[in-house]
């Protein structure tokens, strides 16, 4: 079964009320008690977005988090009565799109909800392939063409290639690309600049005067369509 938005939390009645709240308004919804309750729900169902607490018992929620990057990409926002900023950075840095901070008001969680499986929706909508000159880009398959011959690519250099792009005629800071295509703030500059520059080699006419992938010095790269 498919569903709007799951909520992770051994709140009990914050959940119920919440969950109710939701379904209201028509955002459906489901609770899980704790990570085995959420494996089990996911085994058999689908959702666009969870909300995901930090106390489940026996198991956190930044271990069920990491856990679910392995298999999903669904918006994951963490609602927690926790205000540490450590706390804060670690679940967004683990791959949390967002840190709530309870107690939160249902109207004002609600509408945070559907602006995110709004902005979700309208993303999985978009294009399965980009074309910018002589450079082709399949999302679906994953293939990347020059002058429609097929460029092999690392994973890694795949990914970045493709986050950038999907980012078009924004800048992205390093930060960012650390944090979405690496999924870690570990690994450091020089880690990027050569996955850069091997793109360039394989996608650029000239890398040395790059027309796709442009540096925004101090900051970051920009995918220029």
């Amino acid at each position: 079964m498919k569903y709007d938005c799951l909520i992770v939390d051994d709140e009990e009645a914050l959940s119920e009320s919440t969950c109710e709240y939701f379904n209201m308004f028509g955002v459906k919804t489901f609770w899980a008690a704790d990570a085995k309750s959420c494996r089990n729900f996911l085994r058999d169902n689908e959702t666009d977005l969870i909300l995901l607490d930090i106390n489940l018992g026996n198991q956190s929620g930044f271990d069920l988090c990491r856990q679910l990057r392995e298999t999903t990409n669904v918006p994951i926002l963490f609602i927690s009565a926790r205000t540490s900023n450590d706390d804060m950075l670690l679940a967004l840095n683990i791959g949390g799109d967002d840190y709530i901070q309870k107690p939160y008001s249902l109207a004002v969680l609600l509408a945070k909800v559907k602006a995110v499986l709004k902005r979700y929706a309208s993303s999985e909508e978009e294009t399965h392939t980009l074309v910018c000159g002589n450079l082709r880009i399949d999302f679906e398959r994953k293939a990347v063409f020059v002058n429609e011959q097929k460029i092999e690519l690392k994973t890694m250099e795949y990914k970045l290639l493709a986050y950038l792009a999907k980012n078009k005629n924004r800048t992205v800071s390093k930060d960012e690309i650390f944090r979405r295509v690496w999924e870690d703030l570990i690994t450091g500059d020089n880690t990027l600049n050569v996955h850069i520059r091997h793109l360039r080699e394989k996608i650029e006419e000239n890398p040395n005067e790059p027309q796709y992938i442009k540096t925004v010095w101090g900051t970051g790269y920009v995918f220029n369509e």
